[in-house]
């Protein structure tokens, strides 16, 4: 894998001490995995999915993140088929995480949380094999394996870890990948500062990838933690699964099929007035800037200190045109107020209102 892509000039930032400088929006492929697994988002069109991730890259973007568990292998295959005719200088940098695993025999169950060093290795080749690279860029944990259930910022992925590993057996076998030349660096998603601390006393902790958005707040201890410790963040969801696009309406919420996991959580049924109304507020500053209302949104999330680089996803080539300039968004210091009095308005979401 290259240390860089040519294509494009969108804004970048380092990835903590990882060496990768990252645009700072990058390419989230959870909404392409498709359905028939218990946090799909409906049906998709795999040539689409595909023609989204790469007009992401030519549009500048420099990486993308995905994960084992989407899809149940089905997006890193997609990000391997996106990414395999691509020249080595043209190639972004992949980010995928592992710990979470599914029964084949039971597609739509929830996964496990599973984090034992024989399970890491084998997911790590697995991983390798369906993206077809020689290297991760980042390997991330993607939740605790904590031994009990852990609803982290109500996003309900993974199921109750039946033999829990403890952090620091987990977090020596991700910095034995790395030191081993399997994975570039070593990152930890959906971990609380304590946590963080505990792993830091093993390796140091290259990146974090929490939830973050003007919705859901509630990791801003972790960020804080990073930025203090020269770790990078990627964060997840700044747009709220869509919520903050400004397209979103209470009929889409309505309309949502069985199989989009979104239609049976809070942020799309006893939230959603709340979050509506505050994508609304957001649409006078969108207007002023020149922007849109997702770009606002996620240059909210990228305003606050430690944060590198935000993850958001596209399941089709036009939904990139959306947010690709994100990062080159500056809100002023009375956009912040702007928005962190209309947060407190409307009651949306958790966590501290403004940077």
């Amino acid at each position: 894998m290259s240390n860089h892509t040519a294509c494009g000039a969108l804004p970048t930032r380092p990835l903590g001490g990882t060496g990768m400088d990252i645009t700072r929006t990058g390419f989230g492929s959870w909404a392409v995995a498709g359905s028939g697994w218990r946090f799909g988002w409906g049906a998709t069109d795999d040539a689409e999915s595909v023609a989204a991730i790469r007009h992401a890259i030519a549009s500048g973007v420099n990486w993308i993140d995905t994960a084992a568990v989407y899809g149940l292998g089905h997006s890193e295959e997609l990000v391997g088929r996106a990414i395999a005719d691509l020249p080595e200088a043209d190639r972004p940098f992949v980010f995928t995480k592992a710990g979470l695993v599914w029964d084949p025999e039971n597609p739509t169950a929830a996964p496990s949380r599973i984090m034992r060093p024989d399970s890491v290795r084998r997911e790590v080749e697995d991983s390798l094999r369906r993206l077809g690279v020689d290297r991760i860029d980042l390997y991330q944990v993607h939740y605790p394996d904590t031994g009990e259930s852990l609803e982290y910022a109500g996003d309900g992925f993974g199921a109750v870890s039946p033999n829990a590993t403890p952090l620091e057996e987990y977090w020596q076998v991700m910095a034995d990948l790395k030191a081993e030349g399997k994975v570039r660096a070593i990152g930890l998603s959906n971990h609380t500062p304590d946590l963080l601390d505990r792993a830091e006393k093993v390796a140091h902790v290259d990146a974090i990838q929490p939830p973050f958005s003007a919705i859901n707040r509630s990791a801003a201890a972790e960020i804080a933690w990073a930025a203090e410790h020269g770790t990078g963040v990627i964060v997840y969801s700044p747009l709220q699964s869509g919520l903050l696009t400004g397209a979103f309406t209470t009929e889409r919420a309505a309309a949502l099929p069985a199989d989009d996991w979104r239609s049976a959580h809070a942020d799309f049924t006893t939230g959603l007035d709340a979050n509506l109304a505050l994508a609304a507020a957001l649409r006078p500053i969108a207007e002023r800037l020149g922007v849109s209302v997702a770009e606002v949104a996620i240059a909210w999330a990228l305003a606050w200190p430690g944060v590198t680089g935000a993850i958001v996803g596209a399941r089709r080539p036009e939904q990139v045109n959306g947010w690709r300039g994100a990062g080159s968004v500056e809100l002023s210091a009375d956009d912040l107020e702007e928005i962190a009095a209309a947060i407190t308005t409307t009651g949306a979401g958790i966590g501290p209102t403004r940077p």
